[in-house]
This record gives C-alpha cells, structure tokens and sequence, in this order.
C-alpha cells in the first residue's frame, strides 16, 4: 500500500525526484573520492615529505568538499519541498474523499480515526517520503561505491566485508520484523486517545454535571497507558537497533585494523590504503545505518498507508448521478414512495415501506416516540444517506438523479444538534447563501426569533462565535441555524426537531412567523413537542420504522391510538381537545 500511495502521489514530481537524484550522486560520488585522495596524501605526500603534494592535494579537497555541501543542501532542498508537496496531495485526497462520505461511513470510521488518517498517518508517510529522499537515496549509491573503492584499496582485506554486511543486515531484518505489529497497535490505540478526549472536551457540561471528573480522568489515563505500553515497546527495539549495528561495525573494524597491521608489516599494503579503507568501511556501515534508521520508519508508515488507503478506496454510498438532472419544476413537491433504510450487518431495518406527501404551501408533520425513524426519514430527502428501498421524489424526480448542488439549493435541512462554525455571525448565517446582504441576514433573525439577542452581542452581525457555537446557547443555537436556512430560501425546508431547546412563547411566535415567510414552500416538521405541530396541515405518526397514521390533529385523536398515546403523555385530555 506504501509504495503505491507513493507512486500515484509522487507522479506529478519527475522533474525534481530526477534533480534529487542527480544531486544526491555527486555528493555522494564526492564524498566517496575523499578517501582515496587522502590515502594519496599520506602515501605520497606525508610519508615522502612531500609539502607540494600534501597542499595541491589538500587543495583539491577542499574543492570537492564544497561540491558535495553544495549538492547535498540542494537534494537536502528539492526532497524537503517534494515531500511537503506530497503531504499536502495526500491530505487533500483524503479530505476530498472524506467530504465526499455519506453519515453511513463516517459513522463507519469515526470521527477520531478519520482525524487521525488525515494528519498523524499522513504525517508518517510524509516524513518517511522525507527520509527517503535526503538518506535513502545517497545510502545504495554509498554502499555499492564504497565496496568497490574498498576493493581497489586492498581485495584480501575486504572478506571482512562479506561477514560484516549479511550479519548487520539479518539483525536488522529480525528487529524490524518485530516492529511492523506494535506500529498498528500505536495508531489503533492512538485513535482511542483522539476518541477519548474529544468525547471530554465535547462533553465537558456533562462530566461536570454529574461529577465525572476522577471517572473520566481514569478512563484518559487507560487510553494513554495503553498507547505508552505500545510506544515503549517500539522504543526498545528501536534502542536495540543501533547498539547491535555498532556493535558488529567496532568487530569489524577491530578486524581490519588487526589484519591490516599484519599485512602492512608484511609490505603487501601501504598506511594510507589501510586509512582509506577504513574510512570505505565507516561509509559503508554508514549506509547501513542510513538504510536502518529508514527501516525503523517504514513498519510505521507501512501502517498508515494502509489506513490512508482504507479511506481512499471507500466509495460513498450517496452516488452521484452520471447524467444528473440539472433543472426542476421548483415547486417543492416532496413524495417518499416504499422507502427503506437499512444499516450494513444491522438485523432490522430502521424504516420499512415509509409512503409520505408533503405539498407546497402546507406544513406536513412527521411524530413518533424514540427511534422510530424519524430523523433518518428526513436524512433521505438531501441525501444523507440514501434509501435502501423504494423512491424518494422531489418535484417528481429521484434525489438519486438530482445535481446535488441543485438538490442542496432545493432543500434546506435544520438538524437535531445544530452546528456553529467558528467565525461571526453573519459567516455562519450566509454559508448557505454568501450573496445576501445584512437587510436580509437582519430579516431572518427577526423570523427565528434571534434579532434581540443578536443585537445585544458585542458587533451585532460580527460578533464572534467560537467552534460549535459554544458561547451561545442551546436556544440561540437552533435560532440561529433556522436563520441560516431562511437566508438561503430552499424550496423544501426540513426541520428535524429544530425547537426543542425553545421555550414556549418562542416556539410559539417562532411557527408564526415561518408560516408567512414559507408560506409558498414546502415545510416538513419532525417534532416530540405536541404543541409544536399539532396546527400541521397533515401529522404523519411513525413507530418502530412504519407510518402508521396520516391526518390531522383531531382525526389522529379520534382514529389513532399510537397519536393518541404520545399527545395524552403530554397533554391532559381536555388541552389536547
């Protein structure tokens, strides 16, 4: 999955990869050439007395020295710009996709996994891209070129080489082996971390409201020991790493200066030939060390890139059209024909042959006790998540055929749990509609019932409003987010319980005025509150995923006893009359 995360993203890059390259093969062909100069200048330059030589030669040096400092901040340059690029293509990816997701596999994944997929997972790959090209590059080209350099120096000198490479390698095989597992556990275990905090500062109200502070502390400091346990293992068999390599690099060259002290003796080698190759053996065990540090990383990334993928490859279950219809009626005629919803692996179907007409210039209700289907009816209507089952139509079309950017200026969802985003105001009030003036944004508080209270803020339309709308109210909250639906003026407006957190004389005053702003839309209410809908034009009544009641309110009284039950469970028998 690595390697083919890499390619597809690291496509568009040829032409500095290519200049990477280049650059790294000329500093590492310098550094390479350093070695057998320096042997000249102690066999020919210090042992003769030679001065002249010693500078010419030093000079030279000197030269080339500066040619691979030079090269290697260029490659060091060209890889940390193409790794950042590559970074930020991934991250890009990723977020499209996930922007692209149904709220069926968003709740497959969840939120804390899909944040960490986006910027810790993306991060190892984007770092192990880095590595890649500032050491791994040079690291094949050393080693290869400082074998054979080694091998010019003195050929019966360099068996040592065919014990210390296979043994070093092995070793590092054996420990990266092990590795490979515990990175999965970290970034698993890490996404419980990312799950557990966000659940205590999303719900911080609540654990202090019921005195849950030890409680939650307990179950943060499980998560993180977990996630320490894991890292600590990891961090042995990375501190195992580099000890074992030294340990068989000090062996060898142990062996070398011992041989080469006899072979010295004997004549068949010069001093400088044996520094040069003692300098080829810490060039090729720097390699090796180059490739190991690479190799610790790649386990790791090797992870990620699969949890990158996992997302890369899920198809939405919302589809869009191949040939979508581009132009409607715009009546705002809603009809759910049959619809079914069923979750992947759930045993039973959350909605079963639901059939509901919702016509402009009406008010059709939508009532039932808890988990009856309620909201994942109206989720089907803008394409939340699609039906499993039968049609759901707007001005006659399927949704399923409907430009979504048509669909979504048509039909104007107010969610159960309102959400505020971080900016003003007038930001949030206009992300459905960023053309509309202040009179209009003014004219839609005063129907939400929000003018006041907007009024009194500190900047009016300006006034800040933090992540999730968290310095304001629950009340203020939906009045807002119903504001922001009137700014955009859909067709169809649909209201999932969007006046639970009002008191009454607002909600009241509230329905009042949204009945003459949509008084020629199509209004679709999903309500608990009795009161808030019992004035509907037609109540539909759902249990356990069915309809099982279609009327008014006084028919429902007299003809349904589910109704009948929800209205007595709130209402005496003569207010409900």
């Amino acid at each position: 999955m690595l390697i083919k995360i890499l390619r597809t993203y690291l496509r568009p890059y040829k032409k500095p990869m290519a200049l990477l390259v280049l650059l790294q093969l000329f500093q590492t062909c310098a550094t390479l050439y350093l070695p057998t100069l320096n042997a000249d200048i102690i066999d020919n330059g210090v042992v003769k007395g030679d001065s002249g030589y010693i500078l010419g030669f030093g000079g030279l040096m000197i030269a080339i020295s500066l040619v691979q400092v030079g090269c290697n901040i260029g490659a060091v340059y060209f890889g940390a710009r193409t790794a950042a690029a590559v970074g930020r293509d991934i991250r890009a990816g990723v977020f499209d996709r996930v922007q692209s997701f149904s709220a069926r596999e968003v709740g497959h994944f969840g939120a804390p996994s899909l944040i960490t997929r986006t910027t810790n997972d993306v991060q190892q790959v984007q770092m192990l891209t880095l590595m890649a090209f500032t050491l791994m590059a040079s690291a094949p080209i050393m080693c290869v070129g400082a074998i054979v350099l080694a091998l010019g120096q003195d050929v019966p000198l360099s068996l040592v080489l065919i014990a210390v490479v296979p043994v070093m390698l092995v070793l590092v095989s054996l420990i990266i082996r092990r590795m490979r597992p515990l990175f999965r556990k970290m970034q698993v275990r890490l996404d419980t971390v990312n799950r557990v905090l966000r659940e205590q500062i999303t719900g911080n109200r609540v654990i202090r409201a019921f005195v849950k502070d030890d409680y939650e502390k307990g179950r943060f400091e499980g998560a993180n020991t977990e996630l320490t346990e894991v890292s600590l293992g990891t961090a042995r068999l990375m501190a195992l790493m580099f000890p074992t390599v030294m340990t068989v690099v000090n062996i060898s060259s142990i062996a070398v200066v011992w041989f080469g002290a006899h072979r010295i003796d004997s004549g068949a080698m010069q001093i400088g030939a044996l520094t040069a190759f003692l300098a080829y053996l810490m060039q090729i065990v720097m390699s090796v060390m180059m490739a190991t540090f690479m190799f610790m990383m790649v386990p790791r990334a090797e992870v990620c890139a699969e949890r990158i993928q996992e997302v890369l490859t899920t198809d939405s279950s919302v589809v869009p059209p191949l040939q979508p219809v581009r132009e409607l009626a715009r009546h705002g005629h809603l009809e759910i024909r049959g619809a079914g919803f069923k979750y992947p692996g759930a045993e039973a179907s959350v909605l079963r042959e639901v059939a509901l007409q919702a016509l402009p210039g009406e008010t059709t209700a939508v009532i039932g006790s808890t988990g009856s289907g309620k909201s994942t009816l109206l989720g089907l209507v803008p394409r939340l998540f699609d039906a499993t089952g039968g049609e759901v139509l707007v001005d006659g079309t399927d949704v399923r055929k409907i430009d979504p950017v048509l669909l979504a200026s048509t039909v104007s969802l107010v969610p159960q749990k309102p959400y505020l985003f971080s900016g003003t105001v007038a930001t949030n009030l206009r992300y459905g509609n960023p053309d509309a003036t202040d009179d209009d944004l003014w004219h839609a508080l005063e129907v939400a019932q929000a003018r006041d209270f907007v009024a009194q803020l500190d900047g009016g339309l300006n006034a800040p409003i933090s992540q999730g709308g968290t310095n304001v109210s629950g009340g203020q909250r939906q009045r807002l987010a119903i504001a922001r639906t009137l700014v955009q003026r859909p067709e169809i407006y649909l209201f999932d319980d969007s006046f639970s957190a009002l008191d009454y004389a607002t909600d009241a005053a509230l329905r009042a005025a949204l009945r003459q702003e949509t008084s020629e839309a199509t209004v679709v209410i999903v309500a608990q509150r009795v009161s808030t809908i019992r004035d509907a034009d037609r109540i539909v009544v759902m249990d356990e995923g069915r309809v099982v009641g279609t009327g008014r309110h006084h028919e429902l009284m007299a003809g349904n006893e589910t109704y009948r039950e929800i209205v007595l469970s709130q209402l005496t028998e003569a207010e409900a009359a």
